[in-house]
């Protein structure tokens, strides 16, 4: 199992106490030092069943200034939250075969549930 961290972001530090809590093993990927590539996050999106828009964080600052109302094609998208990895929601729980924005925690409770 893996987790896309962000220390400074409180939702993540929430999933990643659960996760320790319950000795549950898994690797942290600090994503905005390690950015995702465009394969490693398609597969992501593709476990979360989401599109990439639905992976973006709308109310970043940079979203609002520089995208918001244009119209991007799917893999402008991935590429952008590639390049610009805070504009990734957060966390992500990624194990084999599905995966989970774990915000808030108790998303991550109801994925752990099923595995």
């Amino acid at each position: 199992m893996k987790i896309y961290h962000n220390p400074r972001c409180r939702k993540s530090r929430e999933a990643l106490a659960y996760l320790e809590e319950n000795k549950l093993a898994f690797q942290i990927i600090e994503y905005l030092k390690n950015p995702l590539t465009p394969h490693e996050l398609e597969d992501i999106l593709e476990k979360l069943n989401f599109s990439p828009l639905d992976l973006i964080r709308k109310n970043e600052k940079e979203w609002k200034e520089n995208f918001k109302g244009k119209t991007l094609t799917d893999s402008a998208l991935v590429k952008l939250m590639c390049d610009s990895p805070k504009l990734m929601e957060r966390p992500i729980i990624v194990t084999n075969s599905a995966a989970v924005v774990a915000r808030p925690v108790e998303q991550l409770v109801e994925f752990i549930k099923k595995l």
